[in-house]
């Protein structure tokens, strides 16, 4: 088999998670987060619609990670973002963390949103 090291071009990736925190590019952060290539910042969840409406010149899609744990979101979320012409993909925030690295280490502009796994 054929492995290739992934480069990622200046963005930071998502090194792992655990209860509460995100490790990325080597920083541990607490709490939610948006994450793309041109930077990060602290995410207030749902209702933070802006944080993910302002990326629509940055990424073409946001992949949302709802926790340990696949939820619905807010229509409200939804419509926001792609009303702003961004694609919207949701699923558990470790799949998010995943398939961002892979999709960044492709070249692709995209920026995740994820919420902790909560401390159990």
């Amino acid at each position: 088999m054929d492995l290739t090291e992934m480069t990622f071009d200046g963005a930071r990736p998502f090194d792992g998670y655990g209860p509460g925190f995100f490790r990325v590019g080597g920083e541990v952060v607490e709490g939610a987060i948006v994450l793309h290539s041109g930077g990060m910042a602290r995410w207030e969840g749902y209702a933070d619609m802006t944080a993910l409406t302002r990326l629509a010149d940055v990424v073409d899609f946001v992949l949302v990670g709802t926790g340990a744990e696949i939820t619905h979101v807010p229509a409200d979320l939804r419509q926001a973002v792609e009303n702003a012409g961004l694609g919207f993909e949701v699923m558990n925030t470790p799949a998010a963390c995943r398939t961002y690295n892979v999709l960044v280490g492709e070249g692709r502009r995209v920026a995740a949103a994820v919420l902790s796994v909560e401390r159990s």
